[in-house]
C-alpha cells in the first residue's frame, strides 16, 4: 500500500482490527489542544468503514473525542505502519454486560495511510501479555469483544 491514500480498510488491514492487539491512538487533548497519544487493545473494525474501540469511561481519550472527535489510529502489521484517520463518537458511556466502566467509542474511518518509512519492512509485530490473572482476562477480553461486535 506503499504511497497510497485509501478513503477506508484494506483488504490487508481489515482481518489485523477483528482480534484484540496493540494499537495506539492520538487524540486532540481538550484541555491544552495538544496531542494526546495512548495505547490501547480493545480494537474491532465493524467493516471497511468503521472501527470501534473499548476504553475505560473516565479517560482522557473519552474527554478529548467529546471536544474534537479527529482521532489517529496508528497499526502496526501486515509487515508495514498503517494510520488511520476519522471522526470518533462514543456510541456508549458504559457498555452493558461488562464488569468495568468501559465506553465504546466508534470511528468512521475517512483516510488510510501506509506510514512506513522508505524501504522497510516490519518483520516482527509488537507482543503483550495480560499482567493480571489470565482466566479473568480471557473472560474480560471476550466480554468486551462481543460487545463492541454488536
Amino acid at each position: 500500500m506503499a504511497n497510497r491514500v485509501e478513503s477506508e480498510l484494506t483488504e490487508e488491514l481489515l482481518p489485523l482490527l477483528r482480534e484484540e492487539r496493540y494499537v495506539s491512538i492520538a487524540t486532540v487533548d481538550h484541555e491544552t489542544g495538544g496531542t494526546n497519544v495512548n495505547a490501547i487493545s480493545w480494537v474491532f473494525a465493524t467493516d471497511e468503514s468503521h472501527v470501534r474501540f473499548s476504553v475505560d469511561n473516565r479517560s482522557r481519550i473519552v474527554e478529548n473525542l467529546k471536544k474534537q472527535p479527529l482521532v489517529t489510529l496508528t497499526v502496526i502489521g501486515a509487515g508495514s505502519t498503517y494510520a488511520i484517520v476519522g471522526e470518533a463518537k462514543v456510541l456508549e458511556e458504559k457498555i452493558e454486560d461488562v464488569p468495568l466502566k468501559l465506553a465504546l467509542v466508534e470511528i468512521n474511518v475517512t483516510e488510510v495511510r501506509d506510514v512506513m518509512f522508505y524501504g522497510a519492512r516490519i518483520t516482527t509485530e509488537p507482543k503483550y501479555e495480560k499482567t493480571y490473572d489470565k482466566e479473568a482476562a480471557e473472560k474480560l477480553d471476550a466480554q468486551v469483544m462481543n460487545a463492541m461486535k454488536k
